[in-house]
C-alpha cells in the first residue's frame, strides 16, 4: 500500500533532523576583540578562522552569533548543531564537547585599579581577601570558584565588572592582557590606569572551537579535518595575527 504524502514528509524531515549538516549549524560567541558584531555581521579574527574552517569542510550552512557567555555556553551544552567559540578547555569541560582545534592561547592576570596599593596579591590565597569580578558561566568563575573564593561578583558581561573596578565596587579582575587593553579603550581610559598584581598560572589554556555533544560526527570530523589543514598551512595563526 503506498505511503501518503504526510507520512513522506515525516520520514523525509526526520531524515534531515538525523543530520547535522542539513539542519545547519549555529555558531555562538561572546564579544571579544576576536569575535564581535560590526554592521550587524560577525567579524574578528577568531570568527574568520571559524568561518575558513567552515568553508574548507564544506559546510556552508551556519549561522553566527554574539550571545553573552552564559547563554552561549548553555546552547553548546543542551543544543545540537552548535558550535562554540572561543572556549577555554579544561578537564571539567572536556567530556562535553567535541574540540575541534586551538585557536590560540591565553594568559589570565588580576587586574586593579592604580593607586590601589593596599590591595595586595603575592600568592592565589592573598586573592581572596578581595571583591573579584567574574563573567557568569566562564572558566574563571567556575576556576575560582572551585578554589574556594567567597567573594566573586557575578555579571553577564565583561563591560558591568569593568564599571564595577573603576566604581570600586569590585577590587579586582581577571583579565587576558588584550581584554584589559580593549576595556579601557570602549571606557576611554589610559590602559596606564589598570596595573596587574597577579598571573593566575593555573589557567593558562588554549581557546578552542568545539561541538555540542549531540552533534553529529560527520560534522565533527569534517571540522577538525579542515582546521588541521588550515593551521598545517599556518592560516590560522596569520589570521589570529590580525587581531586589534
Amino acid at each position: 500500500m503506498p505511503l501518503r504524502l504526510s507520512t513522506w514528509i515525516v520520514l523525509l524531515l526526520t531524515l534531515v533532523g538525523s543530520h547535522g549538516h542539513a539542519q545547519g549549524i549555529e555558531v555562538v560567541t561572546e564579544e571579544t576583540t576576536y569575535g564581535y558584531l560590526r554592521d550587524g555581521r560577525v567579524v574578528g579574527p577568531a570568527s574568520a578562522v571559524v568561518e575558513a574552517t567552515l568553508q574548507r569542510a564544506g559546510l556552508n550552512d551556519y549561522h553566527m552569533a554574539v550571545y553573552p557567555w552564559a547563554r552561549a555556553y548553555d546552547m553548546a551544552l543542551q543544543q545540537p548543531n552548535v558550535l562554540i567559540y572561543l572556549i577555554a578547555r579544561n578537564p571539567a569541560r572536556e567530556p562535553l564537547f567535541h574540540w575541534v582545534g586551538e585557536v590560540l592561547r591565553v594568559e589570565y592576570h588580576l587586574y586593579r585599579l592604580r593607586g590601589q596599593e593596599h590591595i595586595q596579591v603575592h600568592s592565589l590565597a592573598d586573592a581572596k581577601r578581595y571583591r573579584i569580578g567574574v563573567q557568569r558561566g566562564d572558566v574563571r568563575q567556575q576556576y575560582l570558584k572551585g578554589q574556594g573564593f567567597t567573594k566573586l561578583v557575578v555579571s553577564a558581561h565583561e563591560r558591568e565588572n569593568f564599571r564595577r573596578l573603576l566604581n570600586h565596587q569590585v577590587q579586582l579582575m581577571p583579565l587576558p592582557e588584550r581584554d584589559a587593553a580593549k576595556l579601557c579603550a570602549e571606557a576611554g581610559i589610559d590602559p596606564a590606569r589598570l596595573e596587574r598584581v597577579f598571573t593566575l598560572d593555573d589557567l593558562a589554556t588554549g581557546l578552542y572551537m568545539a561541538y555540542s555533544r549531540s552533534t553529529a560526527e560527520e560534522l565533527v570530523a569534517r571540522s577538525r579535518a579542515a582546521f588541521a589543514s588550515l593551521e598545517g598551512e599556518g592560516l590560522v595563526s596569520r589570521m589570529m595575527m590580525d587581531a586589534p
